[in-house]
């Protein structure tokens, strides 16, 4: 998803850290927006700014129904901010806020354990 197309403007260079698609659209090609349930990004030092507001705000307007953000806290565990697309607004809503274990249902049911090596 080196490109996604968002009416007719790109995204250009978004390679999020993990996509999941629609099962029915895995082989089309180009991907498209349309194509992606979940994007998930990983902060790192120095993309703060572009993993909390930039692309937030991008994927929001491209209409990828889920957005993952992880991050690491200050004693070493990640955290997991999870946010749902509101189509009303076209801007994500908080959703559920994950320490140790993910568990949850939507946008499919998946258990993860932070901790496991």
């Amino acid at each position: 998803m080196s490109r996604l197309l968002e009416g007719g403007t790109h995204l250009t260079n978004r390679r999020p850290d993990v996509i999941v698609y629609r099962a029915e659209t895995i082989d089309l090609t180009p991907t498209r927006p349309e194509h992606v349930l979940l994007v998930v990004e990983v902060v790192s030092p120095g993309s703060e700014t572009t993993d909390r507001i930039v692309k937030v705000d991008q994927y929001a307007k491209a209409s990828i129904p889920f957005y993952w953000r992880i991050e690491q806290a200050a004693t070493g565990v990640p955290i997991i901010y999870t946010y749902v697309l509101d189509p009303a607004t076209n801007a994500y809503r908080d959703g559920e806020m994950f320490t140790g274990v993910i568990k949850t249902a939507a946008p499919f049911s998946v258990t993860v354990d932070l901790g496991a090596t």
